[in-house]
């Protein structure tokens, strides 16, 4: 596949249509484009996509986990403490979640509105817009410092929330058919990526301030040398999310519309009024003005799909059927049961650092290396090799498979951890907790964001997939304001029902299960098969045989 530069494209999005600009028929130019597409091998090309795309996933997870950290160092120098009251932890955090469930929505949205080229690249201004904000943040007599850290994360969600239909739809519009969930997994496996900066960052920052923090060896000891350490580090910690996002933008800006999109929904009629201009001028010569005519007419009037135009009474109209609803309806559960136990289990980091000897330590030096050291070990041990077990099976296990399955296993170990809780020791806990991890990133964290993107037709594809999404923050929010005010009411050690709350986490699982029952199976089919399979509408499509493995017939295809 050619990387090299064309109109209205770039390195890592390479604009297909205008390849065959030549070819007067659209159903030709369609057929050709795509099947360039989806028998393409996996090459050079296929990663700049995932770096371009996969930066926003790199950028979110930085920056929603760099603030696990930096609340510490918030609290240390506006509250005098080694942690934020209970009331504003919650809502720096949550603030994030909320922004994003507004921007899955409107951006999923708007997408399939006026296109994915229009708009890719917005969501990753607002995201920069908002992680400077946060570094600049400072208290004044009228405004507090949190507010305006929750104002910013606000922001920031709402960018977050838009790069996840627009990263997975377009990623996977551009994907060859045989790898399309091995590069679409790759592109947010980047969030493992992301949560190991987050931690080297912050290790740096405090390694780099250790002589102004080490002599405070108690809270009260941090006076204006060491608080003004720590001023400088969270800002840094915070301001350098900025920096990847700010070197993927061009490519964002740049990027080609998708050839589904201009040829399924845009129909591609003003452009393919240009093209035949340029054909006739350049390969008919002198043509008569009743053939230049009759071709542009002819362009201008192509073979009439079944599809419907886009629009909300349609949508409903759509999916309020069983038959493609309970698709939907299977996408937005599971994931939004995911997120419940997936958010849940990290607010719980603090219990499982203490019981491997990270967590609470009076020096404030030594409390914050130990803080970004001990969430290193926790990434490490589970969530990257989890992500890369995932690309690595995806394709060959299939995605309803490896999401039956890793939900099942999350089901028996959240049972185990809390239906056995007080007869389990540290080294234990710490081992379930690791194996938790693991297969959450290693089955329905990478599978409910692949799915959404290849289910759907392409006229609603980026809307359903931002309902989806949504779904899972809502769950997020649910695992945020509800559980963990639970897990510490009337508890004086802060986690007494931590036992109930992973009782409560094997009950979503267990539904994430039977969601998944809704679920089609996705691998190694066009989406334009999957669109007349799924939802009953043929549209152009191209001779693409070569996409599904040999030996593998149509009728195998469709009973997966």
């Amino acid at each position: 596949m050619s990387g090299v530069k064309t109109s209205g494209g770039n390195a890592a999005f390479h604009n297909f249509v205008n390849d065959f600009a030549h070819i007067a028929d659209p159903n030709e130019r369609r057929r050709l484009a795509l099947e360039k597409i989806d028998n393409a091998p996996f090459g050079w090309y296929h990663v700049r996509a995932i770096v371009v795309a996969g930066i926003g996933f790199f950028t979110d997870s930085y920056d929603i986990f760099a603030i696990n950290i930096a609340v510490s160092m918030v609290a240390y120098v506006y509250y005098g403490k080694s942690s934020l009251p209970t009331t504003s932890d919650t809502a720096v955090k949550v603030a994030t979640s909320a922004g994003t469930v507004v921007g899955q929505l409107f951006f999923g949205w708007i997408a399939d509105v006026v296109g994915r080229k229009r708009i890719y690249g917005i969501e990753l201004m607002i995201i920069i817009l908002g992680t400077l904000g946060q570094a600049l943040a400072g208290r004044s007599e009228s405004l507090d410092v949190i507010g305006l850290i929750i104002f910013w994360r606000v922001l920031m969600g709402i960018g977050i929330g838009g790069d996840y239909p627009l990263s997975s739809i377009i990623t996977s519009e551009f994907a060859s058919t045989k790898w399309r969930g091995a590069i679409m997994a790759a592109v947010f496996a980047n969030q493992g990526w992301g949560q190991l900066a987050a931690g080297l960052v912050g290790l740096i920052v405090t390694a780099g301030f250790k002589n102004s923090l080490q002599p405070a060896n108690s809270t009260a000891e941090c006076k204006s040398n060491c608080i003004g350490a720590i001023d400088k580090m969270w800002r840094i910690l915070i301001g350098i999310g900025a920096v990847p996002a700010v070197v993927a933008l061009y490519f964002r800006l740049t990027i080609p519309e998708t050839p589904r999109y201009t040829f399924d929904v845009s129909h591609d009629l003003e452009k393919g009024a240009a093209d035949i201009q340029k054909y006739v001028s350049g390969g008919l010569g002198d043509a008569s003005a009743d053939a230049v005519k009759e071709i542009k007419e002819s362009e201008l009037n192509p073979v009439e799909l079944s599809v419907p135009k886009a629009s909300w009474s349609d949508f409903w109209s759509h999916f309020s059927q069983w038959k493609h609803g309970k698709i939907l309806l299977g996408t937005a559960g599971s994931w939004c049961f995911l997120d419940v136990a997936f958010y849940g289990l990290g607010l719980n980091n603090s219990t499982i650092l203490s019981a491997i000897g990270y967590a609470g330590q009076d020096n404030v030096y030594t409390n914050l290396y130990n803080i970004c050291v001990g969430n290193l070990i926790l990434i490490c041990a589970g969530s990257l090799p989890g992500y890369w077990f995932g690309v690595a099976s995806i394709d060959f296990i299939g995605r309803r498979y490896l999401q039956l399955a890793g939900f099942a296993i999350l089901t028996v170990l959240f049972c185990v951890i809390g239906f056995a809780y007080h007869k389990i020791n540290h080294h234990g806990l710490l081992a379930l907790y690791v194996l938790c991890q693991l297969f959450m990133n290693w089955g329905p964290n990478l599978t409910t964001f692949v799915l959404p993107g290849e289910c759907y037709p392409t006229r609603y594809r980026s809307t359903a997939h931002g309902i989806s999404a949504a779904s899972g923050k809502i769950g997020a929010i649910i695992a945020q304001t509800a559980i963990a005010p639970y897990r510490a009411h009337g508890c004086k050690g802060g986690s007494c029902r931590l036992n109930n709350v992973m009782e409560i986490f094997a009950l979503f699982m267990l539904l994430g299960v039977f969601s998944t029952l809704l679920v089609p199976e996705t691998k190694r089919e066009t989406l334009e098969d999957l669109a007349e399979r799924l939802h009953g509408e043929v549209q152009y499509r191209g001779n693409n045989t070569e996409s599904v493995e040999e030996g593998e017939s149509s009728e195998k295809q469709a009973s997966l």
